[in-house]
């Protein structure tokens, strides 16, 4: 017997025979008769139940939540697409007030030569948007707590850190306001990453995955640092002072004492200083060169990709695991729905021998036709449900309808429009063959040979010895030869054919604007004109003009992508990291903020130029000077002044830059010398963290990703991919690695859930 009961009082039984909205009636004990669900009041309380649940399934999202119908109601509306946007627009906004708080990032420089005094906002007027951002947060948090119930409530770690965060936030603010916003340290600001960690689930996952695969990894970082101890006690016993001054580069440089050598060779192990480091003892003897080979080869070329390994696997491992918690969600979310619309189902038998309930067909598109999801996978659900002719379906084939949503959609393009004229009709045969956009390709090739032409010709002319007619007349021609392809390819699939084709979209684009534009050059400048070079006229000269021709040009020839099988999922995958992988660029964006934040706190103005106002005590300015170096290679040799942490913006790109690896060891020798060796633990840790870590973790994921789609569609001609939209997934890059949960495991974990009740 099927009974289901909705409550959010502890007392279920007596909520389920009170209900205005449910009232079943049961057989009683040791009754032979069938097993049915008889429903006598408004069911509609079990349709928005199944919804809810298909769109918690769609999601991925948990079913462990109040399913009275007030609860059903806030819970879609927070789930709703304005709800989630709104609350997303606010993490945003209140990430972003690090780029306008003191010290503000406003200025069009960083460079402390040239910035000018930065823009800083009236105190009151970030602290009024950021009270209004954790009055939103607040809100947030009660919604989820009303929705969970208090039980779930008190299991939840991200909730509780959310609360504690939030009050921590407030806490801080208040002491903002009543201090007048002349505090030194903002604790909030290294809080508020925390934000948009708990608003993704992915993200709390991918969180979760790191922090089981840190043990893996610091072993190996274990042996790294081992290798790199060795071998600086070995460079320090091979390279010391000797009592010839001409001998002792290399000691001078790189050895002179323990940290020193130990920075030099960990540097050396991002081959940033390569081959600087070696050449003062490679110069005295060439067997020198064999000390920096090995470690360069036992360390970067062996342990440094071992330690990719490692991370990837064992990585890929826990995301597995987390994947497969996602796909449960998904395929208990189903059962949920089917539970819940077999009682209401009126006097139809069940198979006496499975007693396996069913339900009504009818009712499965009344629930398709209310759930919010994207409109090819509704339509290929519904359709697969048309096919009962029995009009009910067992659970099995419930849970088999929406095996659609793992399906990658296939685009079907509008037939070709018929005609009645023969010539027409030969246009449409000649222009719908691929050898129009094989042609076509070629002649935007050759539109581009011409423009490098010109350029290298013109490469060593100014503006005003440049000769912009001959450029100008043979885009003309180019470019009417794009507008005849455009519209014979209209004839030839209609409009609404042509437009279904994206490749046909970014061609007809830019198609438009190079004929605006070129419409635009003949009216202002009367092609062809008399002097060589005309004076300007309106708002854009003759050279301006045709130049902005030359970009539109360039970049029209990246339709020949789609064409080219390896580009077009390279190209796709691209686009899939944008969309599918956020949650993973999402945590880096976490570290870059923390990182960030702490670099401000420790490092705001340690470096100024020389002569620079500044307001530090005379002691603070003569150690500056002290510090200050021209030594070829050093910071101030190099200019990078602009590189700092006197903002927030400088400070990102200063750890960008440290990321790369390129040179970094500049940044480090910097701010040892300005500050304190110690912050040098500073600088190895975001590298350790950023460079070592998460970009080989990025990487991993893109060939995951790539690897996906090329095993998808490696026996696919062009057109075929072309048809075929992926909708890759984290889930489902994984998804063949993952074993199915068994109806029984489902029901099991029905029957804890704490809001919804099941008797069979």
């Amino acid at each position: 017997m099927c009974l289901i009961s909705v409550s959010v009082l502890e007392n279920v039984q007596i909520f389920l025979f009170s209900s205005p909205y449910v009232n079943l009636t049961l057989p009683q004990p040791g009754s032979a008769s069938p097993n049915y669900c008889y429903l006598t009041n408004d069911g509609d309380l079990y349709i928005q139940q199944a919804v809810v649940f298909i769109e918690d399934a769609i999601q991925y999202r948990s079913i462990n939540h109040k399913v009275d119908s007030g609860s059903l109601r806030l819970y879609r509306w927070y789930y709703s697409r304005i709800c989630q946007w709104g609350l997303g627009l606010t993490i945003a906004v209140i990430l972003a007030l690090a780029f306008v708080e003191k010290p503000s990032s406003i200025t069009h420089t960083s460079d402390p030569r040239f910035r000018p005094a930065a823009w800083e906002p009236p105190c009151g007027l970030t602290e009024a948007i950021e009270l209004v951002c954790l009055l939103i947060f607040i809100t947030d948090v009660a919604v989820k707590s009303h929705l969970i119930g208090w039980e779930e409530f008190c299991t939840n770690k991200w909730l509780i850190g959310y609360v504690l965060v939030i009050a921590a936030s407030v806490v801080d603010w208040t002491i903002t306001v009543s201090m007048l916003c002349n505090e030194t340290i903002r604790v909030r600001r290294l809080l508020r990453p925390f934000f948009l960690l708990q608003n993704s689930s992915l993200m709390k996952k991918t969180l979760k995955c790191i922090k089981r695969t840190l043990p893996e990894i610091a072993s190996v970082i274990l042996l790294l640092a081992l290798h790199l101890c060795l071998f600086t006690m070995v460079g320090m016993l091979i390279f010391p002072k000797s009592e010839e001054p001409e001998k002792n580069g290399e000691w001078q440089a790189y050895f002179r004492n323990l940290p020193q050598a130990l920075s030099s060779l960990l540097v050396l192990l991002t081959t940033a200083n390569n081959p600087d480091v070696m050449v003062p003892a490679y110069s005295l003897n060439r067997g020198y060169a064999l000390f920096f080979i090995l470690f360069s080869v036992c360390g970067t070329y062996i342990l440094m990709n071992l330690l990719t390994a490692i991370i990837y696997n064992q990585f890929r491992g826990y995301l597995l695991m987390s994947v497969k918690t996602s796909v449960i969600r998904r395929r208990l979310g189903i059962r949920a729905a089917f539970e819940v619309l077999c009682c209401q189902v009126q006097g139809h038998s069940i198979d006496s021998e499975g007693h396996v309930g069913k339900v009504r067909v009818d009712t499965v598109l009344e629930v398709m036709s209310r759930v919010q999801m994207k409109s090819y996978y509704r339509q290929a659900v519904v359709t697969a449900a048309r096919q009962f002719s029995a009009g009910f379906m067992d659970g099995e084939a419930f849970q088999r309808l929406f095996d659609e949503l793992d399906k990658d959609r296939i685009k079907e393009h509008p037939p070709n429009p018929q005609y009645s004229s023969p010539f027409l009709q030969w246009i449409q045969n000649t222009c719908s063959h691929y050898y129009l956009t094989v042609v076509g390709n070629v002649v935007a090739l050759a539109n581009v040979i011409c423009i490098c032409t010109v350029l290298v010709l013109d490469s060593e002319k100014t503006v005003s010895q440049r000769d912009d007619y001959y450029m100008e007349v043979i885009n003309c021609a180019f470019i009417l030869y794009y507008l005849l392809e455009m519209v014979l390819k209209l004839i030839a699939f209609g409009w609404r054919g042509y437009l279904s084709y994206k490749n046909n979209i970014f061609d007809g684009v830019f198609t438009v604007l190079l004929l605006v534009l070129q419409i635009a050059i003949v009216a202002t400048y009367k092609i062809p004109y008399q002097a060589s070079s005309p004076a300007q006229r309106g708002v854009m000269s003759l050279w301006e003009m045709v130049r902005l021709a030359n970009m539109l040009i360039v970049f029209r020839f990246l339709r020949i992508i789609p064409e080219i099988k390896l580009m077009a999922l390279v190209a796709s995958t691209l686009v899939d990291l944008v969309k599918n992988l956020r949650a993973f660029a999402g945590i880096l964006v976490v570290v870059y903020y923390v990182y960030a934040v702490i670099g401000i706190w420790l490092f705001h103005g340690a470096i100024r130029p020389p002569g620079s106002p500044s307001t530090v005590s005379n002691s603070s300015t003569e150690n500056r000077t002290s510090n200050y170096t021209m030594e070829c290679g050093s910071y101030e040799q190099l200019e990078y002044w602009p590189n700092n942490f006197d903002d927030f913006a400088s400070s990102l790109v200063l750890l960008y830059d440290v990321m790369v690896v390129n040179n970094w060891q500049v940044f480090m020798d910097a701010y040892s010398r300005y500050t304190t060796e110690w912050s040098k633990v500073y600088f190895v840790s975001w590298w350790l963290t950023s460079s070592v870590m998460w970009v080989n973790l990025f990487v991993a994921l893109i060939l995951e990703n790539f690897t996906y789609k090329w095993d998808k569609s490696h026996a696919l001609s062009v057109s075929d991919v072309e048809r075929m939209r992926y909708e890759t997934t984290v889930q489902r890059m994984f998804r063949e690695h993952i074993q199915e949960p068994t109806q029984e495991e489902l029901l099991v974990q029905l029957q804890h859930h704490p809001h919804l009740h099941l008797t069979r």
